[in-house]
């Protein structure tokens, strides 16, 4: 799903990213690629990946004492 949305560069140079698309991404504080491509920046969100880790189902059950041996 392609969506398109105008922001306003600040005076430091800040761009906020609109809320919509922030819950849309599942962005919190997280990490954005910027990329320049000819005259276009293309941000990508990076998610961070112990939040990620967190965020996913488990499919394995490992005890503290497993992992020590």
């Amino acid at each position: 799903m392609s969506q398109v949305s105008v922001s306003k560069v600040g005076r430091k140079g800040a761009i906020y990213i609109p809320k919509r698309i922030c819950e849309q991404l599942g962005m919190e504080e997280d990490t954005v690629l910027m990329r320049v491509e000819g005259e276009k920046l293309v941000p990508e969100f990076v998610p961070d990946p112990l939040s990620l880790a967190m965020k996913i189902r488990k499919w394995a059950k490992t005890t503290v004492e497993d992992f020590e041996r």
